[in-house]
């Protein structure tokens, strides 16, 4: 019962996912990053198969950094965007990925952006944007409370908002959520949003 939201305020980009890794009635852990850092001022949050979220996150990470190696100057949040659904497109035909991405970014000439980048290689340039079973409560929060003028704050809030909202709705909902952000200052951890932690293991 995977989620992942996302949404641009005043001068950031804000993305939420939350932490369970599950396999059919199984959780195996309930705090599992699946926002990566792809560079200093790009986060991408992803939702999907376990294996295809990772290794596919891990190579567009891989192959931003390789790019800004090569040519001394990093990827905009909309380079990054066409190249992640470039690859998408191509292994479409192949062998797909079952993913789903919410590219967030923040350029200096632009500022601050949110991409909506689906596994069937859809690409949307958004304001706000869910995946997963947690998107019908955190969709209909965001259209109710979101102005494209909010600060941080209120970005946090609308989050937590959504967070409750799936909590409280959703038959089988994720216990935790990590949140992340970008801005002119970079892209970093903001919080957690925890109600259950993975029991300590023995050393027995």
């Amino acid at each position: 019962m995977e989620c992942v939201f996302g949404m641009v305020g005043n001068g950031f980009s804000l993305v939420v996912a939350d932490s369970s890794a599950v396999h059919s009635i199984l959780v195996h852990k309930s705090n599992e990053d699946k926002i990566m850092i792809l560079d200093s001022h790009k986060l991408m949050g992803a939702s999907g198969e376990a294996g295809d979220r990772a290794q596919f996150t891990e190579y567009v990470q891989k192959n931003v950094a390789l790019y800004q190696f090569r040519n001394g100057i990093p990827l905009t949040t909309a380079a990054t965007a066409n190249f992640t659904r470039g690859e998408l497109a191509t292994a479409l035909r192949k062998n797909p990925y079952m993913v789903n991405i919410i590219l967030a970014g923040y350029d200096k000439e632009t500022g601050p952006s949110l991409y909506y980048i689906d596994y069937i290689a859809t690409l949307h340039k958004v304001d706000k944007a869910a995946f997963g079973y947690g998107s019908y409560f955190s969709l209909a929060m965001m259209d109710r409370h979101y102005r494209k003028d909010m600060t941080v704050e209120e970005a946090v809030d609308l989050a937590d908002k959504c967070i409750m909202e799936i909590r409280s709705r959703l038959v089988v909902a994720p216990p935790n959520f990590v949140i992340k952000i970008v801005d002119e200052e970079g892209a970093r951890e903001y919080a957690w949003r925890e109600s259950v932690k993975d029991a300590p293991v023995s050393n027995i």
